[in-house]
This record gives structure tokens, sequence and C-alpha cells, in this order.
């Protein structure tokens, strides 16, 4: 029989442990940050009705990206290509019992189906962090200030990154007032801007053409992209302006984190309402969106007639990843175990047993030898696991109701009896990251 491929599924990922405990330190980091802000973890399920992406995630991953199944009862499903839809849902199901505004966050794998490339694969991690029930710019300053702290979390330095922001409220006012762009055609420019960078110029005026602006507007609509904010806000009219939670918020310096207005920020997903905003990698190597987000007021509608406004972000593991490799920011992996105990002759396994379970109950990571090596084996064995101690009884420490315990790092090593070692260790030994 032919065996089965050891390769994961193209797009998917396996990680082994030296590179899951790199990523295990990276999120841990996020989650501290975003707690700090009051923010409470919440999940879902990864299977949901095909209809929520339908009807907002945009037209690319609902036609293109979502992998699609139905079921014994010839229901439509999907499997999560992003969570916002779903937390959409889970608010709007429990709106009656949740305390607003609500700050919530999560850690979910989502699936796309997409070529993979850098920066992209069929299968990857993020944390969604939102605030939910509040239409007041606060939230906003909030979002603003944590993604400050994220990046700082991440180690990267003010130069490492651009936090680029924009308001589609803005967008729509200097396109109908500046650009004399119809209502029924907001929606299609409004996607040709976010694809602005990634085409040539020949292609974007084609694309401009066939939606059916004039060569008068395209000119306009090219003045309007290189445009500051004080220069856009005069062409987005007084009205935009004075709804516009982003404009309050540079105007009068609400935030600490370092924005910058780019006319060019959209955001392709269909829910966004107003402000929209993405953070990218300053790297010329790596010139491209690390993460984004934005306000959706109107995204649980169509779940209830309530109306529960929200503005979040999304923090995906795969360009986060590359932006902390490409700046020297990711962390080293830290493995364990703190200690391996290993005792030379089956007789000493209750020794080893017991002197475990003591370093353990320290809180200390301890990996206890399953059978009896030699010295030289066992201290071979402590090294490739990357020990930082052993704690080891051999013949003559048994005999005495002792142990040796040797530091791997500093090579040094004493003898302490069976009950010292414990409290020694705890004191003097390897710290266990949080």
């Amino acid at each position: 029989m032919q065996k089965l491929s050891t390769q994961p599924y193209k797009g998917t990922r396996d990680f082994l442990p030296e590179e899951m405990s790199v990523r295990t330190q990276i999120f841990e980091k996020l989650f501290r940050t975003v707690e700090t802000y009051g923010f409470r973890r919440y999940d879902g399920p990864i299977l949901e009705s095909a209809a929520i992406y339908e009807a907002k995630s945009g037209e690319e991953i609902a036609n293109q990206q979502l992998y699609r199944l139905v079921d014994k009862g010839g229901r439509e499903l999907a499997l999560r290509p992003e969570m916002t839809p779903s937390v959409a849902r889970i608010i709007a199901a429990n709106a009656e019992n949740i305390v607003f505004p609500a700050r919530w966050y999560s850690h979910v794998n989502c699936h796309r189906y997409e070529r993979p490339q850098r920066g992209r694969v069929r299968e990857h991690w993020q944390v969604n962090v939102d605030i939910f029930g509040s239409e007041e710019v606060e939230a906003e300053v909030e979002i603003f200030d944590l993604v400050g702290d994220l990046m700082a979390a991440m180690g990267a330095a003010p130069d490492m990154w651009i936090f680029r922001v924009n308001d589609r409220v803005l967008v729509e006012g200097a396109l109908r007032n500046f650009v004399q762009v119809p209502q029924e055609k907001l929606i299609d420019v409004g996607m040709a801007i976010d694809r602005w960078e990634k085409v040539d110029a020949d292609t974007r005026k084609q694309v401009l053409t066939d939606l059916g602006l004039s060569a008068e507007q395209i000119a306009r609509l090219e003045e309007l992209v290189q445009m500051d904010l004080t220069s856009y806000s005069k062409a987005a009219g007084e009205d935009a302006v004075s709804r516009s939670k982003l404009a309050k918020i540079v105007r009068e310096g609400l935030s600490q984190a370092p924005l910058k207005f780019d006319p060019l920020v959209m955001r392709a997903f269909n829910y966004y309402t107003s402000t929209v905003f993405e953070v990218f990698d300053a790297s010329p190597e790596n010139r491209r969106s690390i993460f984004g987000g934005g306000r959706y007021d109107d995204l649980a509608s169509l779940f209830t007639n309530k109306r529960i406004p929200g503005v979040g972000f999304a923090v995906g593991d795969v360009t986060t990843w590359n932006f902390m490799e490409g700046h020297g920011l990711l962390p080293k992996p830290d493995l364990g175990p703190d200690i391996f105990v290993f005792g030379t002759s089956p007789e000493y396994r209750g020794v080893v047993r017991d002197l475990t379970r003591r370093l353990r109950r320290e809180g200390l990571r301890v990996e206890p030898a399953l059978d009896d090596p030699s010295i030289r084996t066992g201290l071979k064995h402590a090294n490739r696991l990357g020990a930082k101690y052993v704690v080891m009884v051999a013949d003559e420490e048994f005999k005495a109701g002792s142990a040796v315990v040797k530091d791997m790092v500093g090579s040094t090593q004493q003898t302490l009896a069976f009950d010292a070692v414990a409290p020694f260790l705890s004191k003097h030994g390897p710290v266990t990251p949080p």
C-alpha cells in the first residue's frame, strides 16, 4: 500500500516546538497588552453559515476565497475566513446580557482559499480586538493607542512602522463634492482606490474609465489621493468633516499613536463605515500591511434591529512574523525543560519521581528521564534538550541521600541533600517566563 504524503495541505503549516515557542511568546505579549486595556477574551465556532460572509465580507472573500461545504441537512456552511461577522452574530445574539461598551478580543484560526505567497497562506491565526456599543470618538482613541502599545510590545521602534489612517466619511464626501462621483459609483470607485498602489497607472485609468469617470474626474481623483488631511477635509466638505472621528482625533491630538493620514487606505471589507486604518512595515524589503481595522456602525444589522456600532482590528500571525523577523525582533525559542532529572539505576526511580514532583510544585518545568542513563548519557541528553539545570542521582549520592545539581550554563555543580534541591533551585534556579 502506498504511503500517504507527510506534507500538510497546501497553504497550511506544521509548527514544531521551536517555532511554536516563538509564536506563543509573541501572542502572549499581545494578549497581556490587550488585557491592560480591559479587553476580555471570547471564542466562536470555526464553521458558520456561508450567508454571513456573502453579506458582509466583501466580494473577493465571498466569491473566491470561502471554503464552502454542505452538511447532511443541506445547509451551506463555510470555514471562517475572518472573525468580524462571527463576533457580530455573537454580540447580536447575546446583546441583552452584555454590558456595553463591550471590549472583546479573540485568537482564532481562519481559512481562505488563495494562492500561497509571502504574507498569505490558506490557514492563518489572528488576534481580533473590538469595542462594541460606542459611537464616541474615545473608542477610536483607545484603539489607536492600543495599536501603538502593541507595536511597542513587539519591540518595534517608531521608525519601523507606519500607522496609515483614513475615514470613509471623508472619502465619500470628497468623491461626491470634489470628484463629482455619483452615489451609485461610490463603492466601485472606493475599491479602485483600495487597489491604487497594486496596479500601474494605465490599468488604473482603464478601470476608472470603465466605471464611467471622465478624464477630468480621473484627473481630480488623482489630485485627491495626493492631498494631506487639511486639503482633503476641504474637498470633503464641512458636513463630512463634522461627522469624521478621525478628523477630530488628528485636529485635537487626542491619540498618542503616530497617525499618518493616507487617502489610499480604504480597506476592502464592505462593513467599514467610517474610520479605517492599516499598520505598514517601513522596511523597503517588506513594504506591506501588517494588520488593519476600522469602524463598522451597522454590522450587527444582519442579525438584529438593534444598532450595535463597533470599532476594532485584527493582527495576523503571518504578517506579524514577517515584520518581526525582518527587523530582528523575534524572541528566541524557550522550550524548557528548566531542569532534567535522572538517576543511574532503576533502584533510584522513586527518588527521581519525588524530586521531580517537588520541583514542579515550585512552578519549574521539569522533565525526568524515563530510563536510567549513565552520567555521560544523561548529561548529553540534557544538553540536547536545552535544560538549564540537571539534577542527577548516582550511586554515591543515593547512599548519602543527596543529588548533584549541575548548572548547564555556568558549568558549575554542587551536591545537595534531597530535601534541599527544590528550595535551592526555586531560589537560585531558572525563572519560568510568565
